[in-house]
């Protein structure tokens, strides 16, 4: 080989080298980031996020986040029904006046919080102690809507736990004051899948709250709940 050529073989691979340090930074940042996003979720709700219904302080109203009954193969949807434990616990308890269901209601077929009522009616909770958000499409509707809606602007959320430190630092980042009781969560592959999407989920969180400074999809007008 020429001295040329051994010359320009020797910048290749000094390029190449930039090349694969700087993927490897990038890289890195990028695991940061995420991990960062997830700790903050962490944070918001620390010492504010309780496991039994007994250990919440008491409060006006409590906002249960909505998920369908039923899973696309027609199983029972788990967390379905341990959030509506938790909440008919924490009803029972005394501790709330009224419930708040938000959740997805995308066709005339598809109804989340139309369910979640009916099911906490079966369970005692009178009709006209429950409030139905029908445009809580994501958390951050769902969050943002409780006090910009609905007016309320202390809430106990219920959902299971990774569910509800994503709603914590949303309500942080929204002037809400807030606690929760974390539902019982789901094991197995399917529990595994959701925790897999709850990574995403929070960086997508993050950057709706600090970069692109998302809003509902839907506000409308305000709503006045019962005392």
């Amino acid at each position: 080989m020429t001295e040329e050529g051994a010359t320009k073989k020797m910048g290749w691979k000094r390029w190449l080298k930039r090349i694969a340090l700087a993927v490897a930074a990038s890289v890195l940042l990028g695991i940061a980031f995420v991990v960062w996003a997830n700790l903050a979720a962490v944070s918001a709700g620390r010492g504010k996020l309780f496991e039994n219904a007994d250990q919440v302080p008491a409060g006006r109203a409590a906002l249960v986040f909505g998920t369908d009954d039923i899973l696309p193969g027609g199983k029972e949807n788990l967390y379905f029904r341990y959030r509506i434990d938790a909440a008919e616990a924490l009803w029972k308890s005394g501790k709330i006046r009224l419930i708040l269901v938000s959740g997805d209601n995308r066709s005339r077929d598809y109804n989340e919080p139309e369910k979640m009522k009916k099911a906490l009616v079966d369970r005692g909770v009178p009709k006209d102690r429950i409030v139905c958000d029908f445009a809580g499409l994501r958390t951050l509707d769902s969050v943002v809507r409780a006090k910009e809606v609905f007016g309320l602007t202390e809430v106990i959320f219920i959902s299971q736990r990774f569910h509800n430190e994503r709603a914590a630092y949303l309500a942080e980042a929204n002037g809400i004051k807030f606690t929760g009781l974390n539902a019982k969560d789901v094991a197995g592959q399917g529990g595994l899948k959701t925790k897999l999407r709850e990574v995403g989920a929070r960086v997508k969180m993050w950057l709706d709250v600090n970069i692109l400074g998302t809003r509902p999809k839907h506000l409308g007008d305000k709503e006045q709940l019962p005392e």
